[in-house]
């Protein structure tokens, strides 16, 4: 049986499957509905003329209208995407289904005819559209299904200003690199004419085509490709600075000013080969530096791209579509499988598998349930699941992730500063060596052309292209390594300053141990209502109250305590119905004259009822399974590692043995903490201090560098420098190895910069160097600073 095509989208079928209706000129045949619907609403339009216009081509059979049209209309989506200009609103979207320049026709046509409709152009080479409408006469949903009554579909372009920035540039670059790279190709072989004839003998007739045949080449290359130099050249004049692009526009500009000069008069030989060689072969290491900013956008707008712009909140057991801006602590959140958690929470209802890969790298799925905490950057798999808001949008991890990433591009370490300022001072000196250079071989009778080229291959080879590019790329390329490895540095400066870090003090709860101490033996002294204790170390976050939490179980009943309030590092009071509370360590006891005979290399909580102590519970926490392996690691490297803590020597002892620490501070208060650190900074030691409770804030804030696991407390992650999102120890050894392996690489980069330099620039004034192999050479030493920088990668399983 032969196939029909369809009289909308024009795809073939079998006739049994097509829709069939008498038509009144002809039978008409349909794949689908929406085909029928788009097809009879072009006809009552006026606008049957786009069968005409698309002639035999195919398109998409016409979707259905989207149900989930309400998410346009709010107000989070608004403050996203829509702007507000001269009392109408603006969006830009993307058209799918444009197949031609018919559908962009007919798109356009639909649109101009919607009352309220002010304005819509559809480009069509990327389809996307800016329309502007009356907010007050039609509303956003309302042009979307517009637009998807006629068979197209089209959601909102997400117009991040520096990502469109980089995109454009690289476009750009790529454009004028293509330029270059023809007329090099080309003028190659032109050149070797040149120098055949120049060896062998050329009639002037010949040579002045060939010449004419070189400028022709040339004049695109170093105007087209070369404007990014002239450009940067006359900003820096205007900033009274003299920069890479004033010397290699210099240089490229005397050649062929040059070369014209000899082609009019016929004396001497054309360089335009040179200029199009030095401008192509430097525009190179432009477009690599172009293509390094892009990748460091790039990461953090994998983050970025697909976080939802609303979430489904249950008020009064109805189900509400809101903005994630306007989710507050508390609110409850339904999410369906396939969608991602945009806000950090606790689940309340359902159970199911969450993907956390995006936050601990670890591929394998998270099971949840009731109870157990969801962060926002994961996602769910499997199930429909409900939880209680704790944080909101702007503090939730996801957003913080995405803060930290956008600063940490930004900021530039000390090393690149320093860098810079050389280069500055660099391209002077340059400058002046070439001026010099030129005199001393005129006047030492070289002739005008001999001085000129030799001037020009001191100025290009000696271009600190590669100084300038010896930080930046080995920076970007090591943040971006560690975002892979949930190793997250909130500036490229503290790469720096970890790699020349020499003390390593760590906190134990939670940073050396899991930070969950389970009861291992309890001792009750005499009978009391389980409802207090429960309801006294349920109002802590400490590590102790939730192990002594998880003993006593959640099926008790959580009295409203009074007076309620944390002692320092020993533990927590309050009162009920007359009755003082109180719960805590030894030393605690101690204070408040109650003698307790017990010995143990466990943690100790004793809940005491008016001067009585009622119960004891002994707790221990384990070591992490990496942390002896990451601990060594930094011992064999030098580092003075030691451990502070709040616990009594007993408890603190046992750990610091099993995971190989020698050195420890016990019985610590928070103040206690900062002031080792100022110790270690009295004997100019560099402190790496890696905590995660509220009472290691203080002490993080003062060491060089602070750094907070992912689960810690929200004070420990503000005041830290590097946040592990894994919690794992062997990731602080990894941040050590990134940021000395980085720094490393830094180094190296400016050492093959200066000591290129060193060397060329002489062998340049010498005259050993025509400006042809000075160009290359120069392109060559960007070349091998990103080769260099690429090498971070070693040694990373990414």
């Amino acid at each position: 049986m032969g196939k029909i095509a369809c009289d909308h989208c024009h795809l073939e079928f079998d006739k049994d499957v097509l829709i069939c209706e008498e038509g009144s000129k002809k039978t008409l045949y349909f794949c689908c509905n929406g085909c029928q619907g788009v097809y009879h609403l072009l006809q009552d339009e006026g606008l049957d003329n786009f069968y005409d216009r698309v002639g035999d081509v195919k398109l998409d059979p016409a979707s259905g209208v989207s149900e989930d049209l309400e998410k346009f209309d709010h107000e989070g989506f608004a403050k996203k995407y829509i702007v507000q200009k001269d009392g109408f609103s603006e969006v830009s979207l993307i058209i799918e289904g444009i197949h031609c320049s018919a559908c962009v026709w007919l798109n356009e046509k639909v649109l101009h005819k919607t009352d309220g409709i002010i304005e819509a152009d559809i480009n069509y080479t990327n389809h996307k559209a800016k329309v502007v409408w009356d907010p007050s006469t039609l509303k956003l949903s309302e042009i979307i299904q517009k637009i998807q009554s006629i068979g197209y579909n089209a959601y909102p372009y997400d117009a991040k200003a520096q990502e469109e920035r980089a995109n454009k540039a690289r476009k750009d670059y790529y454009s004028r690199l293509l330029v270059g790279v023809f007329a090099t190709m080309n003028i190659m072989w032109l050149a070797i004419a040149q120098y055949t004839g120049y060896f062998t003998g050329i009639r002037d007739d010949m040579k002045n085509v060939l010449n004419i045949a070189e400028f022709i080449l040339a004049t695109p290359v170093l105007f087209y490709t070369g404007w990014v130099y002239f450009k940067g050249a006359y900003f820096g004049l205007k900033n009274r600075f003299i920069n890479m692009d004033f010397l290699v526009a210099t240089g490229a500009m005397l050649a062929y000013i040059y070369s014209i000069y000899v082609m009019v008069t016929g004396v001497g030989e054309v360089y335009f080969d040179s200029v199009v060689m030095i401008i192509t072969f430097i525009f190179v290491g432009k477009y690599l530096e172009v293509l390094s900013k892009k990748k460091a956008i790039d990461t953090l707008d994998s983050m970025t791209s697909s976080i939802p712009t609303e979430v489904v909140v249950i008020k009064d057991s109805e189900k509400l579509v809101v903005s994630v801006e306007e989710i507050e602590a508390g609110d409850i959140i339904e999410i369906k499988p396939g969608e991602k958690i945009v806000i950090d929470g606790m689940l309340i209802s359902g159970e199911g598998s969450v993907d956390e890969s995006s936050l601990s790298g670890e591929a394998k799925p998270i099971y949840k349930k009731e109870g157990d905490e969801l962060i926002s950057g994961c996602l769910n798999l499997d199930s429909v699941l409900r939880y209680r808001a704790t944080k909101g949008f702007s503090t939730s991890m996801l957003s913080t992730i995405v803060t930290l990433l956008e600063d940490s591009i930004t900021k530039k370490p000390k090393i690149e500063k320093l860098a810079n300022e050389i280069s500055g001072y660099f391209s002077v000196v340059i400058l002046i060596l070439a001026v010099g250079t030129f005199v001393g071989w005129y006047m030492s009778g070289g002739g005008f052309e001999k001085a000129l080229i030799i001037a020009i291959s001191v100025i290009v080879i000696a271009c600190p292209c590669a100084l300038g590019l010896a930080t930046p790329v080995a920076t970007l390329i090591g943040l971006g390594v560690g975002v892979k490895r949930g190793i997250l540095f909130k500036e490229a400066t503290y790469l720096e300053t970890m790699a020349k870090s020499d003390v390593l003090l760590l906190d134990k709860t939670g940073t050396i141990t899991e930070g969950k101490p389970d009861v291992v033996e309890a001792y009750i002294y005499k009978e009391f209502d389980k409802n207090l204790l429960y309801s006294l170390v349920k109002s802590s976050s400490h590590p102790i109250s939730k192990g002594v939490v998880r003993y006593l179980g959640e099926d008790l009943n959580e009295y409203e305590l009074e007076n309620s309030k944390n002692i320092e590092a020993r533990g927590i009071e309050a009162e009920f119905n007359g009755q003082k509370l109180f719960g805590g360590n030894l030393r605690l006891l101690k204070e408040r004259g109650i003698t307790l005979d017990i010995e143990s290399e466990n943690s100790i909580f004793a809940f005491v009822i008016d001067g009585e102590v009622a119960s004891v519970y002994e707790l221990r926490d384990q070591a992490k399974e990496d942390a002896k392996a990451s601990i060594s690691y930094f011992k064999e490297r030098g580092f003075e590692v030691a451990m502070l803590t709040g616990d009594n020597e007993k408890v603190a002892g046992s750990i610091a043995k099993e995971v190989g620490i020698e050195k420890i501070y016990h019985s610590l208060y928070p103040k206690d903490k900062a002031d080792i650190v100022d110790r270690y900074h009295d004997e100019k030691r560099v402190v790496v201090m890696a905590g995660d409770g509220i009472n290691d804030a203080l002490a993080l804030s003062k060491s060089d560098i602070a750094i907070a696991m992912g689960s810690g407390a929200d004070i420990s992650i503000d005041v830290s420098d590097i946040v592990l999102l894994d919690d794992k120890m062997s990731s602080l050894s990894e941040a050590l190895k990134l940021s000395r392996k980085t720094f490393k690489n830094v180094k190296q980069n400016l050492t093959m910069s200066l000591v290129y330099n060193v060397l060329t620039v002489p062998l340049a004034m010498a005259g050993y160097v025509i400006p042809l192999v000075a160009a290359l050479s120069m392109s060559l030493s960007s070349l091998l600073v990103v080769a260099n920088a690429v090498r971070i990668k070693r040694g990373f399983n990414e």
